[in-house]
């Protein structure tokens, strides 16, 4: 069974579930390839040794030149800062390797079409790192949809939403400075790939984004906040279904706001987060007097489920979508078959961030493909 050397960029808390993925995936999925954790690159030498012991890396560096150049790291994961992904990946590309990013995939719509260039180009596995869409209940609402268990699809409305920064007094820090930190560069990723994979491209949004805490205590006094907390998007879908998308970062009460609503013409879809291991479906074809939304809990018999738990109800958690994400890679890597989401897919959903800031700051409806 080939072994295959990883190399992660980022230490810090994608770099750790990235590692910990790549420690467990080939025993909860058997995998043709078993990931070896060859390197790590950290910003300082010190923190990329601290993150070396505790991982459990042959090797530590503060170069990722190096580590893309080592001819003993055969896939590379980034999970640095959104503004060093372009340059990271494109070396790997032209080293001919793999490489799997963290949403998302540029810090800006230019970065990302540079990027999927740079993978067509290379002719390898590309992958984007939108985590939540894997758990069980999302991929068996995706099965639900595509098998027409709703009908034709009405509407969506879709939330990322959290509270980390609802506290007006909450002191500055590198999340409130720089567009792609901000919500509509954090947050709005995740739900943006949701609803392009349950419902499909969006043709025309109409979007506001604001900065609601305008400034936040720091060290020397009040610091300026550069970038939004949060945006709300009127959309149509190519497939002519209407939606509403909102992110937030100041939302008050929510923790992992990740949430989506469908309606169709036989049935509808609701789904939180917050409570990951359920999916609540409403069947139109019921009897009248039994109709009503039911509680799905994921079991063996949902996508992925099984390799984690044998028991229903019992539910799987965050770093189980991290390790089913790499299981998908190494796939690609395997296989040489593109594996959802690839670089291209995450570049449209930084076309949707584009498109909805222009649209905020024109106040008025925008095609998508006019950015």
């Amino acid at each position: 069974m080939p072994q295959i050397g990883i190399g992660i960029v980022g230490g810090g808390y994608m770099g750790k579930a990235h590692a910990v993925a790549f420690s467990a995936v080939g025993a909860l999925f058997d995998t043709n390839f078993r990931p070896h954790l060859e390197m790590i690159c950290a910003s300082t030498a010190t923190s990329a040794e601290t993150y070396r012991a505790a991982y459990g890396f042959a090797r530590a560096t503060d170069d990722w030149r190096k580590l893309v150049r080592d001819a003993a790291i055969e896939a590379i994961v980034v999970a640095s800062p959104q503004e060093t992904h372009r340059e990271i990946a494109e070396a790997a590309f032209a080293a001919g390797k793999p490489v799997f990013c963290e949403k998302p995939l540029g810090a800006t719509l230019d970065d990302s079409r540079a990027m999927v260039a740079a993978a067509d180009q290379a002719g390898v596995a590309n992958m984007v790192g939108f985590n939540y869409v894997r758990t069980p209940a999302t991929q068996y609402a995706r099965e639900l949809i595509r098998g027409g268990a709703l009908g034709q699809i009405t509407w969506f409305r879709g939330e990322h939403t959290e509270d980390f920064l609802a506290d007006p007094a909450e002191p500055a820090t590198w999340r409130t400075k720089g567009v792609s930190n901000g919500t509509m560069g954090d947050l709005a990723p995740h739900m943006i790939n949701a609803a392009l994979a349950l419902i499909g491209p969006i043709k025309s949004l109409c979007a506001e984004v604001e900065t609601v805490h305008k400034s936040r205590p720091g060290d020397q006094g009040a610091v300026d906040v550069t970038n939004d907390d949060h945006g709300q998007v009127m959309c149509r879908f190519e497939s002519g279904a209407m939606g509403h998308l909102y992110f937030s970062r100041i939302a008050t009460g929510r923790k992992m706001g990740y949430a989506y609503e469908i309606h169709g013409t036989k049935g509808a879809l609701r789904f939180d987060q917050e409570d990951q291991n359920a999916l609540w479906l409403y069947d139109a074809s019921s009897p009248a007097e039994r109709r009503g939304f039911t509680k799905i809990l994921t079991g063996p018999e949902h996508p992925d489920y099984a390799a984690f738990c044998q028991g229903p109800g019992h539910g799987t958690g965050y770093q189980d979508q991290i390790t089913i994400e790499a299981r998908d890679f190494l796939k690609a890597i395997e296989t040489g078959k593109p594996v959802w989401p690839t670089f291209r897919d995450g570049m449209e959903v930084n076309q949707v961030i584009a498109a909805a800031f222009e649209s905020s700051k024109k106040q008025g409806w925008l095609n998508v493909s006019a950015v």
